[in-house]
C-alpha cells in the first residue's frame, strides 16, 4: 500500500471514531431529561408551583396560542446566553414543550447539557386540553 492509501484509511478511521463519539454524548445528553405526558404535566402544574414553562415553538406559533405562563425560548435560538437569560436558576423544574413533541425533545436536550438538571420534556400542544393563551 502507499503512503496516501494508509493516510486515507486512517482519515476514514478517525471520521468513524469521532462520528461514534460526537452519538454517545448526545445519547447522555437525551438521557439528563425526563418525559411526561401532557397530561401528567397539568397535574403537575395544578400542584406544584416553582417551575418554569418553556415553549420552542417559533413565535409567530407561540403568537397564536401558548400555554398560560409559557415563555418562549425557540429551540432554534437556545443558546447558553440566550437560556440564561430567561432561565435563571439550572436547578428549577423546566417544563418543556412544542406543538407535537420532536422539537420539545431536542429542546430538553440542549438544556441538559448546558447543565440544567430538572428537565421535563412534556411533548405538544396539540395534546393540550386545558386553556390556551394568545
Amino acid at each position: 500500500m502507499n503512503t496516501r492509501t494508509i493516510g486515507i484509511i486512517i482519515f476514514m478511521g478517525a471520521i468513524m471514531f469521532f462520528s461514534c463519539f460526537a452519538k454517545e454524548n448526545e445519547k447522555k445528553a437525551a438521557e439528563q431529561f425526563t418525559s411526561i405526558s401532557m397530561d401528567e404535566a397539568a397535574k403537575l402544574m395544578e400542584t406544584e408551583k416553582d417551575f418554569i414553562l418553556v415553549d420552542v415553538r417559533r413565535p409567530d406559533e407561540y403568537k397564536s396560542g401558548h400555554i398560560p405562563g409559557a415563555v418562549l425560548l425557540t429551540n432554534e435560538t437556545i443558546t447558553e446566553e440566550s437560556a440564561a437569560h430567561i432561565l435563571k436558576n439550572k436547578n428549577q423544574k423546566i417544563l418543556v414543550y412544542c406543538r407535537s413533541g420532536q422539537r420539545s425533545r431536542v429542546a430538553a436536550g440542549k438544556l441538559s447539557s448546558m447543565g440544567y438538571t430538572n428537565v421535563v420534556n412534556i411533548g405538544g400542544i396539540m395534546s393540550w386540553k386545558g386553556k390556551i393563551e394568545k
